[in-house]
């Protein structure tokens, strides 16, 4: 019996594919059904590892299992190719990022075809094409007319070495990631697109997504725009009057049941108030230049030490008159309400912070059930539900009851009214950068901001980095043009867009890469939405939002019809694997090795880890995400090189469920290693001319049916480890059942390599040739099975006493109840749980479960 050898079958099938175009969608009617699977698209950084093969390997199996059950599948493949990883790597290396970019999407290509997976490369583009980009500038001129994209200022985080803005991951410590800088925050002219238009379009859209979406992604996106209802209101000053606010300070509060715990007021640090006073006064100055470092995000800002400036200002309480005192606070948002808050440390974990910090009043305005009205908050903020106290008119009333009371009475004294606000913010997409989609506006003296006329505005590529901010600013030609509407000297735009936007629309862009515009209305009509999209729920909120709004406005403005645009949404887990160093650099961060470097031993019960290139030992850290920047990856060529990419595609499914993470291990790899081999040598020594037992063949029938159920009831619930798990018994089952052959024998082997070609599609392709069966697996049709055939013969009851489960039976499906009822009051156990009482009643829920009522 031969044994199988991957490194001639897998490239040998991968040819057969290949020659055959066998994955090329279809564009003609075929009257099957359509199914979209798509993977988020990758970054070309150079090189995938098993960690990026797992997203794919996963929406490879759902696009073969569903071409299998005679689906029309489109399953593409891209590039998020813009960037500033790109411009970094043209800075450092002294080429152009688009030479950088385009060489290793060449080679992610040859890495992901390794895979053997079932992509449609015909459609693949990258988002860095003209032919991509222009596209894009089409649709976002037509957002632009129809009044979705305007100018504002708007605070970034700014690094004053690389004069450039910084998106919020590439500040580390309140550092520029590549400079060092200490980040500013600097109000910078941008270009936005108007989101909040469809907030609540965006959170209605979430509940047709239930059950097709983990509701941890549902709740992430609705939590992100953070519709709120509350008071807008204002309060009188209490003796000066600043000039910027006149009539008084407005805020904005979703707790107006707290207002009776008020011990001061914040400002954000540019809220107008606090930009005339640090006009007037070169320490209030200072205070706002210090609040100006760090990120400008929420989280940042949220996260920082609290700090603030009494500012000597005051207000007047609504209801009692108190004056309290006015502060700049760091950690209020000037994007977000009216840019001041009144502070209720009591019941609120920022205010809480910041009033220890400086000694305000913490006053409890709300109690937990059970707590008498000396209740007093300790080491952090009461959040939880309560009633009111110490409130005068709103004591004894609940959380919501007491809000809408102190509603009606601030509107009743015409001091304020009920508002929605929402914390989602119109979504800034200017970059200054050069390596991304040039944004296609022309400014001109006399016009103002006015479309470019010629698509697509292409970047010029004869640019330089020698000199720190964005090349585009200060190209000599490209940046000076002609007004397409008074033909007067103009200067193009030179922000690029956010790649956020290249990746807000791809999906339909892939429906058909060749159309003249942007959307073929046909092509997305037919394959949108996306029936199943896989990908890291890192990107559950921006990248998902995005392409749910830009898809919603692209609807509106006719280009496309599908308004929710990803139908069924996994998150998949990660790949990780051990890390390993040798002892540290100068700064004490770890010389990382691979573990292609690294050689594993167990000495006297303790693992071992020594460096194979020079015999040093090593220091094994920690189990973490597989990343080139600690070295703990491992390359999809390692795998076919060693075991073939069918062991190494099962092994990133079978080891745990789907939506977590999976250690690598070389154990685990050889393992699926040697169920391959299993499978090929079961069919290999296949032979149909002995008939076997009836009886064994009638058994073996039925485990066939039961398989087939299992594992496509596991494909179809993403339950890859389950359906692998059921494979391995499957296999298990046809070499006990060593008595069966002929027919029998055959339809076992047949639906086992239908059931694995998903998984292991080129063993798959193999055994089928092998077993004599016509064309390739890839064309055979799913396995059915027989549902009386598919059922257990015997069933787990619980058994419940008096209500509480104290235990289980395994009987024949089927059995009437008071066969069941026999079988359990002679059962041993229960005869134990039932010493000293009496049992009166048993009730039986055929199939289901036992009831014992007993005293």
């Amino acid at each position: 019996m031969a044994r199988y050898e991957p490194k001639t079958a897998e490239p040998r099938q991968q040819a057969r594919w290949a020659a055959a175009d066998a994955f090329r969608t279809p564009t003609e009617g075929t009257g099957r059904p359509k199914y979209y699977v798509l993977e988020m698209f990758p970054y070309p950084s150079g090189n995938i590892h098993m960690g990026h093969a797992r997203n794919y390997v996963m929406g490879d199996v759902v696009a073969r299992s569903r071409r299998a059950q005679g689906f029309d599948v489109l399953h593409p493949m891209g590039w998020d190719a813009f960037g500033l990883p790109a411009e970094n790597a043209a800075i450092e290396r002294g080429i152009h990022p688009g030479d950088w970019t385009w060489s290793n999407i060449a080679a992610m290509r040859d890495q992901l075809k390794l895979l053997g997976l079932s992509l449609d490369w015909s459609r693949e583009f990258a988002t860095c094409d003209p032919a991509y980009y222009g596209k894009q500038q089409a649709w976002f001129l037509e957002l632009f007319r129809r009044g979705l994209v305007y100018r504002k200022d708007s605070v970034v985080n700014w690094d004053p070495v690389d004069n450039t803005v910084l998106a919020n991951e590439q500040v580390v410590d309140g550092r520029g990631w590549r400079s060092g800088a200490v980040v500013e925050k600097r109000k910078l002219n941008q270009w936005f697109l108007r989101i909040t238009d469809y907030a609540d379009e965006l959170i209605e859209g979430l509940k047709e997504l239930e059950g097709r979406w983990p509701d941890k992604v549902r709740l992430m996106q609705e939590n992100w725009i953070g519709r709120s209802k509350g008071l807008q209101m204002t309060w009188a000053w209490a003796g000066a009057t600043p000039a910027a606010a006149p009539d008084g300070l407005e805020i904005y509060t979703t707790r107006p049941d707290t207002l009776f715990g008020a011990s001061f007021m914040g400002l954000a640090p540019d809220h107008p108030v606090s930009k005339a006073l640090a006009e007037a006064s070169p320490e209030v100055a200072a205070f706002v230049a210090e609040c100006r470092k760090g990120g400008a995000s929420q989280a940042d800002i949220e996260q920082a030490e609290k700090i603030g400036f009494d500012t000597g200002l005051k207000v007047r309480h609504p209801f009692t008159g108190a004056e309290v005192p006015v502060w700049i606070a760091n950690f209020i948002l000037s994007e977000y309400g009216t840019g001041a808050i009144f502070g209720c440390p009591a019941h609120d974990q920022r205010d809480f912070e910041f009033a220890s910090k400086y000694g305000l009043p913490i006053l409890p305005v709300v109690k937990p059930e059970g707590a008498g009205d000396d209740f007093a908050v300790q080491d952090e903020a009461y959040t939880g539900p309560g009633s009111i106290f110490r409130s005068d008119f709103l004591d004894g009333l609940d959380i919501e009851a007491a809000k809408a009371e102190a509603i009606r009475r601030i509107e009743a004294a015409g001091q304020g009214r009920g508002a929605t606000i929402y914390r989602l913010r119109d979504w800034g997409v200017s970059r200054q950068r050069y390596w991304g989609c040039p944004i296609p506006i022309i400014h001109c003296p006399a016009c103002g901001a006015v479309p470019a006329d010629q698509l697509p505005v292409e970047l010029p590529k004869d640019v330089t980095f020698d000199v720190p901010g964005n090349p585009l600013d200060r190209h000599p030609t490209w940046k000076h043009v002609k007004c397409p509407s008074c033909h007067g000297d103009a200067t193009r735009e030179t922000d690029t867009l956010d790649t956020f936007v290249d990746s807000s629309w791809y999906f339909a862009r892939f429906a058909d890469p060749t159309a003249a515009e942007p959307i073929s209305q046909a092509a997305a009509d037919k394959w949108l939405p996306v029936d199943q999209y896989i990908g890291g729920v890192e990107h559950a909120v921006l990248h998902l939002l995005y392409a749910r709004f830009v898809s919603r406005a692209l609807s509106d403005a006719g280009l496309m019809s599908v308004k929710e645009p990803f139908a069924g949404l996994f998150t998949q887990g990660m790949v990780v694997h051990e890390t390993y160093f040798d002892g540290t650099d100068e700064v004490g961060r770890p010389n990382w090795v691979e573990p292609a470097d690294v050689r594993i031993e167990t000495i006297d019960g303790r693992r071992v880890a020594t460096r194979l290139s020079t015999g040093a030992p090593l220091s094994i850290g920690d189990v973490e995400k597989m990343s080139k920047s600690k070295k703990n990856v491992v390359a999809p060529q390692e795998i076919v090189d060693a075991y073939g990419v069918d062991a190494g595609r099962l092994f990133v499914l079978s080891d745990s469920p789907p939506e977590r993470d999976v250690q690598w291990t070389t154990g685990g790899v050889e393992g699926a290693s040697r169920f391959v081999q299993r499978v090929w040598a079961e069919v290999d020594g296949f032979d149909p001319s002995v008939p076997g037992d009836d009886q064994a063949n009638a058994s073996l029938v039925r485990e066939t049916h039961k398989a087939v159920k299992a594992v496509s009831e596991g494909i179809d619930g993403f339950r890859f480890n389950s359906a692998i798990a059921k494979l391995y018994a499957f296999l298990a089952t046809i070499r006990e059942h060593a008595a069966a052959g002929g027919a029998a024998k055959r339809e076992a082997l047949s639906a086992l390599l239908r059931l694995i070609a998903p998984f292991t599609p080129h063993v798959a392709e193999e055994g089928w040739t092998r077993l004599g069966e016509g064309g390739m697996i890839l064309d055979a049709p799913w396995p059915a099975y027989d549902p009386a055939l598919a059922a257990d013969d015997e069933v787990v009851l619980p058994i419940q006493i008096n209500g509480k489960r104290r235990g289980e039976i395994r009987v024949a499906r089927g059995l009437e109840p008071a066969e069941v009822e026999a079988i359990v009051l002679a059962d041993p156990e229960v005869r134990g749980r039932l010493e000293g009482l009496t049992v009166r009643k048993v009730v039986v829920v055929k199939d289901r479960i036992v009831n014992l009522v007993a005293n």
